[in-house]
């Protein structure tokens, strides 16, 4: 599979490893892309897993719609549903990071019936990440969401300044320079940022994560086997959110925390990896 296809739009997509291999489904973060799974991958097809890896919403070009509904979480889970279904698999294990992991946890929970198990690397769950928005100082850290609200003054600024943060948050170099030219015009950033300028919609992550009364789907909490991996040296993910997250999961949970930052995909591939595959294998045993 090179491509699936959802409402007329074009996702790219790179599927790697033995065709009759379990499914793990890979969900990048901003701003990346499918490429920053490239190590993981590897590993998990040399341990007989399938991986599809998508270029997600407002990245891939036959897949970037205008308008802050088009990137709304039910959007955005649509999407990975869509995936889901082209692989002709029942089940698969999901995989996030970041934004990706945002929709990871949201997929685990209102679409259970299609996720074997859950993995997300630094986001915490949704509605432990707007606990912490107002009990736990994540604003601190979260200021930038509401920048980049603003009409091209975001592309602008990410296009002077996304060399030297991923220089300063210790991207690796072969990926900073991939996203760095990927994202060097207003175009190319205009769909990433479109999931930030969604947060102001009904249809937001964080609206949906705000607590509803109880038996609501919004009060839903995580029933699939979940790992949650957190570095605690993150720049925009603190402590409050990652401890809170156990609170949204009914499941088998696992919480692993790592002596690193942000990108857990590229720098701590071989921990990532071996979180899988563990969650993945312990459903066998």
């Amino acid at each position: 599979m090179e491509t699936f296809e959802r409402d007329g739009l074009v996702f790219d997509v790179t599927d790697s490893g033995p065709d009759d291999g379990e499914v793990v489904v890979l969900l990048h973060g901003f701003p990346q892309d499918r490429t920053a799974w490239t190590g993981v991958a590897d590993r998990l097809n040399a341990a007989g897993l399938r991986t599809l890896a998508p270029d997600q919403r407002g990245y891939s070009p036959g897949a970037a719609p205008t308008g802050r509904a088009a990137y709304d979480i039910k959007e955005l889970i649509g999407d990975v549903v869509a995936l889901i279904k082209a692989s002709g698999q029942e089940k698969v294990h999901v995989v996030g990071h970041d934004w990706g992991g945002a929709v990871a946890w949201s997929i685990a929970t209102h679409r259970p019936d299609l996720v074997s198990s859950v993995t997300v690397c630094s986001t915490p769950h949704p509605g432990a990440m707007a606990w912490a928005m107002q009990h736990g100082g994540q604003w601190r850290k979260s200021w930038y969401m509401a920048a980049f609200n603003l009409p091209l003054l975001p592309e602008l600024y990410l296009m002077r300044t996304m060399e030297s943060m991923y220089q300063r948050t210790r991207l690796p170099k072969e990926y900073a320079d991939r996203y760095v030219q990927r994202f060097r015009t207003r175009e190319s950033l205009r769909g990433p940022l479109g999931w930030y300028r969604s947060l102001s919609s009904r249809g937001s992550l964080l609206a949906n994560a705000r607590p509803k009364k109880s038996g609501s789907p919004g009060s839903r909490r995580v029933t699939v086997p979940a790992t949650y991996l957190w570095g605690n040296k993150d720049f925009a993910l603190g402590r409050a959110a990652a401890l809170k997250t156990a609170d949204y999961v009914e499941g088998p949970y696992r919480f692993i925390e790592l002596d690193a930052g942000h990108w857990l995909p590229e720098v701590c591939t071989d921990e990532v990896s071996e979180a899988i595959l563990e969650r993945v294998h312990s459903l066998g045993s």
